[in-house]
């Protein structure tokens, strides 16, 4: 069975398992103080049909409901960190289930359960199994001893993202894929801008995914890193692939 990896933006991923397709932290507008950095793969309403949406935590940039309200299919399932299931009702998408570390929900057939993260507002990392393919989502997390355990409980790991010190940095993100024992790591989270000013004075954000691949060929020569750009799907056959997040500093 195969698993499709595709960046949208951002932290924003599609994934499909053999036809099954999630969408991770959905981002699709812009703002002042948050920019892109990079082309939108598609618009909310070019999306293919999705079996259900994961939302690491609230921040504009991965939970951007207003533009996300675009997508036709109002049914469309939710998992959202605990306590974001008001806004997803008011957006008019009843089906949602809130989940914190460990706990579980089906969507089509796929596994999701949540993972400890910790970032500058509650947050929860993914697990995702279907078609025969383990993947781990990090949203905007730091590298926490905590996600040890995603290790131990779920051996077979195909991951897609870590994410500023708010988050990872790319060396931590690339130790965090060693660890994992991922055979593919798609780094994301790296394109986005607060503007010159911000990023230089306030964000101080240095990291790149060509930083990211470096480290990971160093310290998990296993693993392969592989740099997608924003609509550019990957296919992984039969095992599983990560996520590692945002390469920022």
């Amino acid at each position: 069975m195969t698993l499709t990896v595709t960046r949208v933006t951002h932290a924003c991923v599609l994934l499909d398992f053999a036809g099954r397709r999630l969408l991770t932290d959905p981002w699709f507008s812009e703002r002042r103080g948050y920019y892109r950095g990079e082309p939108l793969a598609f618009p909310p309403d070019g999306l293919p049909e999705l079996a259900g949406v994961l939302v690491s935590h609230g921040h504009y940039d991965h939970f951007d409901l207003a533009a996300f309200a675009a997508y036709p299919d109002r049914s469309v399932p939710f998992v959202v960190k605990r306590g974001l299931a008001a806004q997803v009702r008011a957006a008019g998408f009843a089906n949602v289930t809130e989940v914190d570390p460990w706990e579980r929900a089906d969507l089509g057939g796929l596994r999701v359960t949540a993972a400890p993260a910790r970032h500058s507002v509650p947050e929860v990392s993914f697990v995702i199994e279907g078609a025969g393919q383990a993947v781990f989502f990090g949203g905007d997390t730091l590298r926490i001893a905590e996600l040890d355990e995603v290790a131990a409980r779920f051996p077979r790991i195909a991951r897609p993202a870590f994410n500023r010190q708010v988050v990872m940095t790319a060396e931590q993100a690339a130790g965090l894929a060693g660890m994992l024992r991922a055979r593919v790591a798609v780094p994301i989270h790296y394109a986005y801008t607060a503007g010159p000013l911000r990023d230089r004075l306030l964000l101080k954000y240095n990291g790149t995914p060509e930083r990211f691949a470096a480290a990971l060929h160093s310290t998990a020569p296993a693993t392969q890193a592989r740099i997608l750009q924003p609509g550019q799907p990957l296919t992984v056959n039969g095992a599983s692939a990560p996520l590692p997040g945002s390469q920022r500093r």
